[in-house]
């Protein structure tokens, strides 16, 4: 009964499949000797209640083939009004990390024997760039900003007598 069972469900799959695309089509790009290709996505709720949807990997991206792209969330608190950036990137040391951040975009990069991390992250809040603090313990890389405080609008006030 068990194996006619795991028959269905694989001649279901394979019909529902079919139809979206070619099961060779995704391994294409996968040969002998190259490196493995890795996608995910993640999903969760932003802070306006609607769902965010992030896709994270190596496949279509232009990176070398030793160098992968790490799973970076973007954090936003503002009850404390903090910026938190988590990248996961195991199999490095916290010397090999090197992080700059320029007009929104933090640039993080890591690279030990087999292991390098490559990551481009556009910043959509306005943050105290000078105001970054990280650290990196069990692969996990965590850069904290604070944000930017809100410009007080300038010029002045006249009363009119």
């Amino acid at each position: 009964m068990t194996l006619f069972i795991d028959d269905e469900i694989e001649r279901i799959f394979k019909r529902m499949s079919n139809s979206f695309f070619s099961v060779n089509d995704g391994f294409e790009g996968l040969r002998a000797g190259t490196a493995p290709l890795y996608y995910g996505y993640t999903m969760t709720v932003g802070p306006d209640g609607k769902p965010v949807v992030k896709e994270y990997g190596d496949v279509g991206k232009q990176l070398s083939a030793d160098v992968r792209e790490p799973l970076v969330d973007v954090i936003v608190d503002k009850k404390e009004r903090l910026l938190k950036l988590v990248a996961e990137m195991p199999g490095v040391e916290k010397t090999d990390v090197k992080i700059t951040v320029n007009n929104g975009l933090v640039d993080i990069s890591a690279g030990r024997d087999s292991k390098k991390y490559v990551a481009k992250v556009p910043v959509r809040q306005k943050v105290d760039e000078n105001s970054a603090k990280a650290s990196y313990k069990n692969g996990i890389l965590e850069l904290t900003f604070k944000l930017a405080q809100d410009p007080k609008p300038k010029g002045k006030s006249v009363e009119v007598l």
